[in-house]
């Protein structure tokens, strides 16, 4: 039956017995794909469709981007994320945009923060980011800084942007604003949070920060972005625009929108703090593992010939003692293991409980109030950047971009 129509078709479908008008965008598992007039879409049995009529397909003018020399430099490096898209309305189909004057035609608001050039490192799914990809990601932003970027934004799926933000925290030391930013839904949604994030985020890139950061919305409103230091932020919901929160700290700021100020907070590093520096070195044979009652000894040895792991324990950082012998092995073998907490508030302290002490005394590095992801990926860089033994444990219990606090908030 879908044979009948094309796309961008205007048709009346029926969910349950009202009448619903749209646009026929493709048919997909048996069933034709809609666009309703409020902006979703549905799939209905292809056989409740009625056609309607078809669009006259017409040629849409290109519009001339121009950009002010005058206004900072910035540079758009994309993994896949999509800080702009171009939807095609008579089909509905949303497709990403890599090449600066498309980004500057989906959102024009850009053109009056910064002139722009963009790089597409890849073009991937964020969950099939690699630690790979981050050494990449890392040389990409740190190439832009040398030829004279005043900021950088790098689009990224928010699944694991957290990691990546995390990866180039510790990969560049950066004297002007590495800014992550993605969209959680995307931009043929009415909710969509593609431009604000876009705009809000590009503004940042322009202030006077000088870390790698998120910026993605504060409120489930658009009123405000928040700024997300890159070794302390976490996404907390899989799908509401406010999902990023930071862990343990205020974020490091806010844009305003519409107005696009931003406020910075005194503990940001400010712009122009540090040389340039790009150490991506990393060591892949890592792993994180959370704690759950009645794990076995055989969990631990599985990470047998790995160069390190990350415990997500409980409370202060536990595990049960009928694991301790197998981490000890672990550890002799060579293995440098970290031990961070499942709540994600508060700091680890072994030296409390017998089991704690034992695990110290077993050799477990304590990870401070470090996120447990965070931890895995600092590991992997001082893995991948030290060979000395005591100095990578100096490294792993010195608080390097923020990743841990001197003191938490509740005094522990």
């Amino acid at each position: 039956m879908t044979g009948e129509f094309s796309s961008g078709d205007s048709v009346i479908c029926r969910y349950g017995k009202a009448p619903l008008r749209g646009t026929f965008i493709t048919s997909r598992d048996g069933l034709a794909v809609i666009k309703l007039e409020n902006g979703y879409n549905i799939g209905v049995p292809a056989a409740t469709l009625s056609f309607v009529s078809r669009p006259e397909v017409t040629a849409t003018p290109e519009i001339t981007v121009t950009q002010d020399e005058s206004l900072p430099d910035l540079s758009i490096v994309s993994t896949g994320g999509t800080i702009a898209s171009r939807i095609d309305y008579r089909t509905g189909a949303v497709t990403s945009q890599f090449d600066a004057e498309d980004i500057l035609r989906a959102i024009p608001g850009l053109q009056t923060i910064g002139r722009y050039r963009a790089r597409k490192l890849t073009t991937i799914l964020s969950e099939n980011m690699t630690p790979a990809i981050w050494q990449g990601l890392a040389k990409a932003v740190y190439d832009e800084v040398q030829r004279g970027a005043d900021g950088i934004l790098v689009t990224h799926g928010t699944d694991t942007m957290a990691y990546s933000a995390a990866a180039l925290s510790f990969m560049i030391d950066t004297p002007v604003p590495v800014i992550f930013v993605g969209s959680q839904r995307s931009a043929d949604r009415p909710s969509s949070d593609n431009t604000m994030n876009a705009l809000c985020s590009a503004r940042a890139a322009a202030s006077e920060l000088s870390e790698v950061a998120v910026v993605m919305h504060r409120t489930s409103s658009d009123d405000c972005c928040a700024i997300h230091r890159g070794t302390r932020v976490r996404k907390m919901h899989t799908s509401r625009r406010d999902a990023f929160r930071s862990i343990g700290i205020p974020p490091l700021g806010t844009v305003e929108y519409p107005s696009l100020s931003v406020h910075l907070e005194p503990f940001a590093v400010r712009r122009g703090s540090v040389e340039p520096a790009l150490r991506n070195g990393i060591e892949q044979r890592c792993g994180l593992l959370s704690f759950y009652p009645g794990m076995v000894p055989s969990s631990i040895e599985a990470f047998s010939g790995y160069a390190g792991l990350v415990l997500s324990g409980t409370g202060l950082g536990h595990i049960s003692t009928t694991l301790i012998p197998a981490l000890r092995a672990l550890i002799d073998s060579g293995t440098m293991v970290v031990m961070t907490s499942q709540c994600l508030h508060g700091r680890v302290c072994d030296r409390v409980y017998d089991t704690g002490r034992d695990l110290i005394q077993a050799g477990v590095i304590e990870g401070e109030d470090m996120l447990p992801e965070v931890a895995m990926v600092k590991l992997m860089w001082v893995l991948g950047n030290e060979g000395d033994s005591q100095e990578r444990e100096f490294l792993m219990r010195t608080c390097l971009k923020g990743e841990f606090t001197g003191r938490s908030a509740d005094g522990f």
